[in-house]
């Protein structure tokens, strides 16, 4: 695991870039952070460890079910493994619960992206569950990584991307556990120190 770059949350991310396949085009295409940041949009990286699994299509088929309202956020997913395009490809087409699943699959063979993020597994070429936000202006605001055998929850992934867009336009403001859209936020001072209990009334 050597190799792999200590990415936190809050800096930078190092430009990349990867293959992918497009279910919603039906064609081949090219994921470029630089392209992205251009773009003005946030980017979700949803890496998994390989095409053909168990848990894997359960989570993306999960994703899909809140890729457009992340969309509505000004949000671009991806889902990445270590597999190659044509794989994807193939994957989609083949299973079931990939049905509804439009957003882009990108191929990560080399795992140059995963180890960028922290996620690649030398000992089996594969990457682990890692979510990962990256804001319009390419800084890393959001990771979860979970091992192999732990699904995750898109409809937090959602809510963390909420959170995140809201706050955007609300920079004094903080969001509380469990935070949604129309709940009560926090205004950080020293007036609130010992009473967010309060606060939150």
């Amino acid at each position: 695991m050597s190799e792999q770059i200590t990415l936190r949350v809050g800096q930078n991310v190092p430009h990349f870039e990867m293959e992918t396949y497009d279910p919603a085009a039906g064609d081949f295409g090219k994921f470029s952070l630089e392209e992205a940041k251009r773009s003005g949009r946030w980017t979700v990286l949803v890496f998994y460890p390989a095409d053909f699994t168990f848990v894997c299509p359960t989570e993306l088929a999960d994703l899909a079910a809140v890729h457009s309202k992340l969309k509505d956020l000004g949000c671009d997913v991806y889902g990445v493994s270590t597999d190659t395009k044509f794989a994807h490809l193939a994957w989609r087409h083949s299973e079931k619960l990939l049905a509804d699943v439009q957003y882009p699959l990108a191929a990560d063979p080399t795992g140059v992206v995963s180890k960028i993020f922290g996620v690649y597994d030398c000992g089996s070429g594969l990457a682990l569950r890692g979510t990962f936000i990256i804001n319009p202006e390419g800084t890393l605001v959001s990771s979860e990584v979970n091992f192999y055998n732990v699904g995750r929850d898109a409809s937090e992934l959602l809510r963390k991307m909420e959170a995140n867009a809201y706050l955007v336009g609300h920079p004094d403001q903080a969001c509380p556990a469990k935070w949604k859209p129309g709940s009560k936020t926090l205004t950080p001072s020293k007036d609130m120190v010992g009473k967010v209990f309060e606060a939150l009334q």
